[in-house]
Protein backbone atom coordinates (compact mmCIF):
# COMPACT_ATOMS: atom_id res chain seq x y z
CA UNK A 1 0.00 0.00 0.00
CA UNK A 2 1.74 3.13 -1.19
CA UNK A 3 0.48 6.13 0.75
CA UNK A 4 1.21 9.66 -0.41
CA UNK A 5 1.09 12.39 2.25
CA UNK A 6 -0.40 15.71 1.19
CA UNK A 7 -0.36 18.91 3.26
CA UNK A 8 -2.69 21.89 3.43
CA UNK A 9 -3.32 24.85 5.72
CA UNK A 10 -6.81 25.12 7.19
CA UNK A 11 -7.98 27.44 9.98
CA UNK A 12 -4.34 28.41 10.53
CA UNK A 13 -3.25 24.81 11.09
CA UNK A 14 -0.97 22.72 8.88
CA UNK A 15 -2.81 19.46 8.33
CA UNK A 16 -1.86 16.20 6.64
CA UNK A 17 -3.83 13.77 4.52
CA UNK A 18 -2.84 10.41 3.14
CA UNK A 19 -3.92 9.28 -0.31
CA UNK A 20 -3.86 5.71 -1.56
CA UNK A 21 -4.46 5.12 -5.27
CA UNK A 22 -4.52 1.34 -5.68
CA UNK A 23 -5.34 1.38 -9.38
CA UNK A 24 -8.33 -0.18 -11.16
CA UNK A 25 -10.05 -3.43 -10.33
CA UNK A 26 -10.70 -3.11 -6.61
CA UNK A 27 -13.84 -2.90 -4.55
CA UNK A 28 -14.16 -2.00 -0.90
CA UNK A 29 -16.40 -2.18 2.10
CA UNK A 30 -16.26 0.89 4.30
CA UNK A 31 -17.97 2.71 7.13
CA UNK A 32 -16.47 6.03 6.01
CA UNK A 33 -18.47 9.24 5.63
CA UNK A 34 -17.66 9.43 1.94
CA UNK A 35 -17.93 6.32 -0.22
CA UNK A 36 -19.21 4.06 2.54
CA UNK A 37 -20.89 0.73 1.83
CA UNK A 38 -19.69 -1.83 -0.73
CA UNK A 39 -18.58 -0.82 -4.21
CA UNK A 40 -15.68 -0.07 -6.56
CA UNK A 41 -12.89 2.06 -5.16
CA UNK A 42 -10.30 4.13 -7.04
CA UNK A 43 -8.75 5.90 -4.08
CA UNK A 44 -8.82 6.16 -0.29
CA UNK A 45 -8.35 9.50 1.48
CA UNK A 46 -7.67 9.90 5.20
CA UNK A 47 -7.76 13.60 6.03
CA UNK A 48 -6.70 15.30 9.23
CA UNK A 49 -9.00 18.09 10.43
CA UNK A 50 -8.55 20.67 13.22
CA UNK A 51 -9.24 19.54 16.78
CA UNK A 52 -12.15 21.96 17.07
CA UNK A 53 -13.71 20.85 13.79
CA UNK A 54 -17.11 22.52 13.44
CA UNK A 55 -18.22 22.07 9.83
CA UNK A 56 -21.68 20.51 9.53
CA UNK A 57 -21.05 19.15 6.03
CA UNK A 58 -18.10 16.78 6.45
CA UNK A 59 -19.06 14.70 3.41
CA UNK A 60 -18.95 17.78 1.20
CA UNK A 61 -15.69 18.81 2.84
CA UNK A 62 -14.17 15.46 1.92
CA UNK A 63 -15.40 15.88 -1.67
CA UNK A 64 -13.70 19.28 -1.79
CA UNK A 65 -10.45 17.83 -0.47
CA UNK A 66 -10.59 14.93 -2.93
CA UNK A 67 -11.13 17.31 -5.83
CA UNK A 68 -8.25 19.47 -4.64
CA UNK A 69 -5.97 16.44 -4.63
CA UNK A 70 -7.07 15.46 -8.13
CA UNK A 71 -8.87 12.29 -7.02
CA UNK A 72 -11.32 11.10 -9.67
CA UNK A 73 -13.83 8.28 -9.75
CA UNK A 74 -15.35 6.57 -6.74
CA UNK A 75 -13.37 6.82 -3.54
CA UNK A 76 -13.52 6.46 0.22
CA UNK A 77 -12.95 9.50 2.44
CA UNK A 78 -12.26 9.46 6.20
CA UNK A 79 -11.53 12.20 8.73
CA UNK A 80 -9.64 12.38 12.00
CA UNK A 81 -8.15 15.03 14.25
CA UNK A 82 -5.21 12.73 14.99
CA UNK A 83 -1.89 13.50 13.25
CA UNK A 84 -2.27 11.71 9.93
CA UNK A 85 1.45 12.05 9.19
CA UNK A 86 1.99 9.51 12.00
CA UNK A 87 -0.03 6.81 10.21
CA UNK A 88 1.40 3.37 10.96
CA UNK A 89 1.61 0.61 8.35
CA UNK A 90 1.95 -3.13 8.87
CA UNK A 91 1.78 -6.19 6.65
CA UNK A 92 1.28 -9.92 7.02
CA UNK A 93 1.68 -12.41 4.16
CA UNK A 94 0.17 -10.20 1.48
CA UNK A 95 -2.24 -8.16 3.62
CA UNK A 96 -1.27 -4.53 4.21
CA UNK A 97 -2.79 -2.16 6.74
CA UNK A 98 -2.55 1.56 7.46
CA UNK A 99 -3.86 2.84 10.80
CA UNK A 100 -4.13 6.35 12.19
CA UNK A 101 -4.57 6.15 15.95
CA UNK A 102 -6.02 8.97 18.06
CA UNK A 103 -7.39 8.12 21.51
CA UNK A 104 -8.27 11.44 23.13
CA UNK A 105 -11.75 10.14 24.03
CA UNK A 106 -11.63 6.33 24.13
CA UNK A 107 -14.89 4.60 24.93
CA UNK A 108 -16.63 1.26 25.31
CA UNK A 109 -18.97 0.23 22.52
CA UNK A 110 -21.71 -0.77 24.99
CA UNK A 111 -22.21 1.84 27.69
CA UNK A 112 -25.36 2.99 29.49
CA UNK A 113 -26.83 6.12 27.89
CA UNK A 114 -25.39 9.24 29.49
CA UNK A 115 -23.23 7.28 31.92
CA UNK A 116 -19.73 8.52 32.77
CA UNK A 117 -16.77 6.22 32.23
CA UNK A 118 -14.47 7.04 35.18
CA UNK A 119 -12.01 4.28 34.26
CA UNK A 120 -11.26 6.15 31.03
CA UNK A 121 -10.45 9.45 32.74
CA UNK A 122 -6.64 8.88 32.87
CA UNK A 123 -6.53 8.92 29.06
CA UNK A 124 -8.11 12.37 28.92
CA UNK A 125 -5.04 14.53 29.32
CA UNK A 126 -5.14 18.31 28.88
CA UNK A 127 -3.79 19.46 25.55
CA UNK A 128 -4.26 16.09 23.86
CA UNK A 129 -5.62 16.27 20.35
CA UNK A 130 -8.87 14.41 19.80
CA UNK A 131 -8.93 11.74 17.15
CA UNK A 132 -10.21 8.44 15.89
CA UNK A 133 -8.83 5.07 14.90
CA UNK A 134 -9.03 4.97 11.10
CA UNK A 135 -8.00 1.70 9.47
CA UNK A 136 -7.41 0.85 5.80
CA UNK A 137 -6.89 -2.80 4.88
CA UNK A 138 -5.72 -4.10 1.50
CA UNK A 139 -6.22 -7.80 0.72
CA UNK A 140 -4.69 -9.23 -2.48
CA UNK A 141 -7.40 -11.82 -3.19
CA UNK A 142 -11.11 -11.39 -4.04
CA UNK A 143 -13.45 -11.52 -1.05
CA UNK A 144 -17.14 -12.34 -1.40
CA UNK A 145 -19.71 -10.00 0.13
CA UNK A 146 -19.98 -12.07 3.30
CA UNK A 147 -16.20 -12.26 3.58
CA UNK A 148 -15.95 -8.47 3.28
CA UNK A 149 -18.34 -8.09 6.19
CA UNK A 150 -16.42 -10.79 8.05
CA UNK A 151 -13.18 -8.88 7.41
CA UNK A 152 -14.63 -5.77 9.08
CA UNK A 153 -15.53 -7.83 12.14
CA UNK A 154 -12.10 -9.45 12.26
CA UNK A 155 -10.30 -6.12 11.89
CA UNK A 156 -12.44 -4.55 14.62
CA UNK A 157 -11.75 -7.43 17.00
CA UNK A 158 -8.01 -7.14 16.29
CA UNK A 159 -8.17 -3.36 16.84
CA UNK A 160 -9.80 -3.82 20.24
CA UNK A 161 -7.27 -6.48 21.23
CA UNK A 162 -4.44 -4.12 20.32
CA UNK A 163 -5.91 -1.19 22.27
CA UNK A 164 -6.40 -3.30 25.38
CA UNK A 165 -2.86 -4.64 25.15
CA UNK A 166 -1.57 -1.08 24.77
CA UNK A 167 -3.22 -0.13 28.06
CA UNK A 168 -6.43 1.52 26.87
CA UNK A 169 -9.57 0.26 28.60
CA UNK A 170 -11.83 0.70 25.60
CA UNK A 171 -13.07 -0.82 22.38
CA UNK A 172 -12.08 2.25 20.36
CA UNK A 173 -13.57 5.72 19.92
CA UNK A 174 -17.07 6.73 18.95
CA UNK A 175 -15.99 7.84 15.46
CA UNK A 176 -13.67 5.05 14.27
CA UNK A 177 -13.83 4.23 10.55
CA UNK A 178 -12.61 1.34 8.41
CA UNK A 179 -12.08 0.46 4.77
CA UNK A 180 -11.27 -3.05 3.50
CA UNK A 181 -10.30 -3.25 -0.18
CA UNK A 182 -9.84 -6.36 -2.31
CA UNK A 183 -9.83 -7.27 -6.03
CA UNK A 184 -13.15 -7.50 -7.82
CA UNK A 185 -14.71 -10.95 -7.82
CA UNK A 186 -13.90 -12.46 -11.26
CA UNK A 187 -16.57 -13.82 -13.60
CA UNK A 188 -15.51 -17.33 -12.61
CA UNK A 189 -16.77 -16.57 -9.12
CA UNK A 190 -13.47 -17.57 -7.52
CA UNK A 191 -13.57 -15.72 -4.20
CA UNK A 192 -12.70 -16.23 -0.58
CA UNK A 193 -15.91 -17.07 1.29
CA UNK A 194 -14.56 -16.42 4.80
CA UNK A 195 -12.46 -13.78 6.55
CA UNK A 196 -12.88 -14.74 10.19
CA UNK A 197 -9.80 -14.70 12.44
CA UNK A 198 -9.07 -18.40 11.95
CA UNK A 199 -9.46 -18.37 8.17
CA UNK A 200 -6.30 -17.98 6.06
CA UNK A 201 -6.86 -14.38 5.00
CA UNK A 202 -8.78 -13.35 8.09
CA UNK A 203 -5.87 -14.40 10.29
CA UNK A 204 -3.54 -12.27 8.19
CA UNK A 205 -5.92 -9.32 8.40
CA UNK A 206 -6.11 -9.72 12.17
CA UNK A 207 -2.34 -9.85 12.64
CA UNK A 208 -1.67 -6.87 10.38
CA UNK A 209 -4.40 -4.72 11.97
CA UNK A 210 -3.26 -5.71 15.44
CA UNK A 211 0.34 -4.76 14.68
CA UNK A 212 -0.53 -1.39 13.14
CA UNK A 213 -3.05 -0.33 15.78
CA UNK A 214 -0.89 -1.46 18.68
CA UNK A 215 2.11 0.45 17.33
CA UNK A 216 -0.09 3.49 16.75
CA UNK A 217 -1.49 3.33 20.28
CA UNK A 218 1.98 3.00 21.80
CA UNK A 219 3.13 6.00 19.74
CA UNK A 220 0.08 7.98 20.85
CA UNK A 221 0.82 7.19 24.52
CA UNK A 222 4.45 8.26 24.13
CA UNK A 223 3.36 11.58 22.62
CA UNK A 224 0.92 12.20 25.47
CA UNK A 225 3.62 11.51 28.04
CA UNK A 226 6.03 13.81 26.22
CA UNK A 227 3.45 16.57 26.11
CA UNK A 228 2.59 16.24 29.81
CA UNK A 229 6.28 16.42 30.68
CA UNK A 230 6.78 19.74 28.87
Amino acid sequence: MRLVTRWRVEDGARLAATVWRPGPGLRAISSALLGGGIGPVDWVLNAQVPGGYARLDPREHLRELAAGYGLLGRGVGMMTAAPVDRTVQASDEGVTVAATVGLRVPTWAAAPPGAADPELAPARLDGAAPGTVNIVVAVPVPLGDAALVNAVITATEAKTQALLEAGYACTGTASDAICVAAPMVPDSGAEEPFAGPRSTWGARIARAVHAAVRAGAVDYTARLRGRSAD
